[in-house]
């Protein structure tokens, strides 16, 4: 997958969010593999990734009172900025009742719909059993496209067998489809201009999208 880009070498800034509620959870498990494979593509090119980790299970007090005041307190506005302001986002949820968690769902609904428009989104998540796999299509790519995000074809669901098993002669595996997610993530965020005008991101982005469904 190509990773070619008119800025190349510059730092860029990736933010995974997980929706996680225990520690340790799989859901912030599958958010570190998916970053690390970002990052496995965009390092050896030369780019600086910066990257952040968002727990929504330490700020959902914050979380709340926001949509009960209409005010952040600093460390969710804080959140909301580093997400707002990336090259790159993971979005990462437990399935709850066939859907994303109500905790996901809150944070999101905090987001001003153009905040992320033509933003670089890799969805994914993580449930008990595969028959919840398409919460990927049903919920978590309708929320992303709301908000005007350029989702990558690739979602990743991980059920519970997922976890350690390499995939056979006609099933890929959980590692096989991180690594695919993560390079086409890293190949939009590659390609996104540093300083875009209104119009050209998204429309640099379709055409590298494009290219990804076709490799």
């Amino acid at each position: 997958m190509s990773l070619t880009a008119t800025a190349g070498g510059r730092p860029v800034r990736l933010v995974a969010v997980s929706a996680g509620l225990s520690t340790p959870s799989s859901t912030r498990l599958l958010a570190d593999r998916l970053a690390e494979a970002v990052h496995g593509e965009l390092g050896p090119r030369g780019y600086e990734v910066e990257s952040r980790v968002v727990e929504l299970r330490e700020l959902a007090v914050a979380i709340a009172n926001q949509l009960v005041t209409g005010f952040p307190p600093p460390p969710l506005a804080a959140a909301i900025d580093a997400m707002t302001g990336a090259d790159g986002l993971i979005a990462v949820t437990p399935v709850f009742s066939a859907s994303y968690s109500g905790l996901f769902k809150s944070f999101f609904d905090l987001i001003d719909p153009g905040a992320l428009t033509g933003r670089p989104v890799l969805v994914a998540a993580t449930g008990g059993t595969a028959r919840h796999s398409l919460v990927l299509e049903h919920a978590l790519r309708p929320l992303f496209a709301y908000l005007r995000a350029v989702v990558v074809p690739t979602g990743v669901y991980a059920a519970s067998e997922d976890w350690g098993t390499g995939g056979g002669e006609y099933a890929e595996g959980l590692p096989t489809r991180i690594r695919r997610a993560g390079g086409e993530l890293a190949a939009l965020m590659a390609a996104r201009p540093a300083e875009p005008e209104p119009g050209d991101e998204i429309s640099a982005l379709e055409r590298h999208l494009s290219d990804l469904r076709f490799d």
